[in-house]
């Protein structure tokens, strides 16, 4: 039977999408589902473009109901996937689902999280605090922003003369190429580091 995963994003959905494609033909990982708070996050338009069922909820219901739970266990949702998902994860999803909520960040935390720090805040920040290197970790989630354990990190050069808009293109490429192998490393092989690219991978 395939590990059933569950897409949370609140944006582009790039990641999403890539993470859906990645697995359309393995046959021990399907994604079933892309939840997402906004309505007119275009996540939803890739996601029905692969026949992947969507579903939109208010922040009243994801922090104050148990909606958003019980539709996860109608459709046996093993692993929970955060994808450019902005709100902070409810709790009871979390004790439901413990150590089976991952997410990626796009910079090489504990630098870079928190609260507010996300997309082109993040590249902002790391151009204005002339970093040498930046990059993406992909982690557990839990109760706090970007604090669960770091599975995987990824990293690349930031040179002097980088514009925020492209370091956001080197995180993009970083993205796209380890989050769906890290998933599927994590899931198939319940390894914490992958194989591939070790506790620091090198792009």
């Amino acid at each position: 039977m395939k590990n059933r995963l569950a897409i949370f994003a609140s944006g582009n959905g790039s990641n999403a999408e890539n993470i859906i494609r990645y697995f359309l033909e393995s046959d021990t990982v399907e994604v079933v589902l892309v939840l997402s708070n906004s309505p007119k996050a275009k996540v939803l338009e890739r996601a029905r473009s692969l026949n992947i069922s969507v579903a939109t909820f208010s922040k009243e219901d994801f922090y104050m109901s148990e909606a958003i739970l019980k539709r996860l266990l109608k459709e046996k949702i093993d692993w929970i996937i955060l994808a450019g998902f902005l709100l902070k994860f409810p709790e009871p999803i979390l004790q439901h689902y413990k150590n089976k909520v991952i997410n990626i960040h796009p910079a090489l935390l504990p630098k870079f999280g928190g609260k507010g720090m996300y997309g082109m805040h993040i590249h902002k920040a790391v151009v204005e605090n002339k970093e040498s290197e930046t990059g993406i970790t992909i982690h557990y989630v839990n109760e706090n922003y970007d604090e669960g354990k770091i599975i995987f990190q990824a990293k690349t050069e930031v040179l002097g003369t980088d514009t925020p808009e492209i370091i956001a293109e080197k995180i993009h490429i970083l993205e796209q190429h380890h989050f769906p192998k890290v998933i599927e490393n994590l899931i198939i092989n319940n390894k914490n580091i992958p194989s591939f690219g070790g506790g620091q991978g090198e792009e």
